[in-house]
């Protein structure tokens, strides 16, 4: 099903089963559009903050089950019935929204612990929504999804350093950057040093570490839900390896997924996993 937006990972792909797979677009189409009206054009902070009041307009009517012109407009329209025909937490909701107008604000995070406040607004929802329409929540399947999204984030951030930079935004810990010796005149020219790698070897490593520490879930899930996931986890570690194998330079091209670059991540997800840490 086309959601309409290039992804490093599958987004409602033919494993999802029809039943979910509605749902799965809806709640991906209002998150896109949220995390769009932070991020791309040219509006000043005061207006993206106003389009995400909408959307927050939108959440608190569908979670009081309340009358709201704005619900017959897409995308909500389809995340109220999301939410109704399956039973949806709008908590989840909410916390994206909170992260989306952070980064409308706020464009440097001191620490590791900072950013990981942020990524648990802004990534980890995703996947409790997904434990909630797949009816598998519990404390051990949620603290697993947390530490995928959680990857997932940083992934998608590494490989996005100079486009963030672009945008004004710094992404990595500011401490960790003290730490290796990197400064952010250094990521402005894309200087790409042996503190940079040794910075970048680190960041990817703690991503990768937070997969593979979720990546059990996998086998808690249905099988077309959980080979869903295994792709997933296996595109991610696919985009921290190529990071690996340019030395962290993220600044010369993107790291992205191509057609064999697919093909291998298809066959990852296919073969036997050993789930050690």
């Amino acid at each position: 099903m086309s959601v309409g937006h290039y992804e490093n990972f599958p987004v409602a792909s033919f494993l999802v089963p029809p039943r979910e797979r509605r749902a799965v677009v809806a709640l991906y189409r209002f998150a896109r559009g949220a995390d769009d009206l932070a991020d791309e054009g040219d509006d000043p902070p005061q207006a993206r903050l106003a389009a995400l009041a909408r959307y927050r307009r939108a959440v608190d009517a569908i979670a009081a089950g309340a009358s709201d012109p704005l619900l017959a407009e897409p995308p909500f329209a389809e995340l109220e019935r999301a939410v109704r025909e399956h039973g949806l937490p709008t908590a989840p909701l909410a916390d994206l929204l909170s992260a989306f107008a952070q980064d409308v604000t706020v464009h440097r995070y001191a620490t590791f612990a900072a950013l990981n406040d942020y990524t648990r607004r802004s990534a980890d929802p995703v996947g409790r929504l997904l434990l909630a329409l797949y009816r598998r929540v519990s404390e051990e399947n949620l603290a697993a999804s947390d530490a995928i999204c959680t990857g997932l984030q940083l992934a998608n951030f590494w490989q996005d350093v100079a486009i963030d930079w672009a945008k004004g935004r710094v992404y990595l810990p500011q401490d960790d950057l003290v730490r290796h010796g990197v400064t952010e005149a250094q990521i402005a020219e894309g200087r790409c040093d042996g503190a940079w790698r040794a910075l970048m070897a680190f960041e990817c490593e703690r991503a990768r570490s937070l997969l593979v520490r979720g990546r059990p879930l996998a086998s808690r899930l249905p099988w077309r839900i959980g080979l869903e996931l295994k792709a997933v986890v296996a595109g991610a570690l696919a985009i921290l390896d190529r990071i690996d194998a340019a030395g962290g330079d993220v600044f010369r091209s993107r790291p992205a997924l191509k057609g064999a670059d697919w093909a291998l991540v298809g066959w990852r997800a296919l073969r036997p996993q050993r789930f050690a840490a």
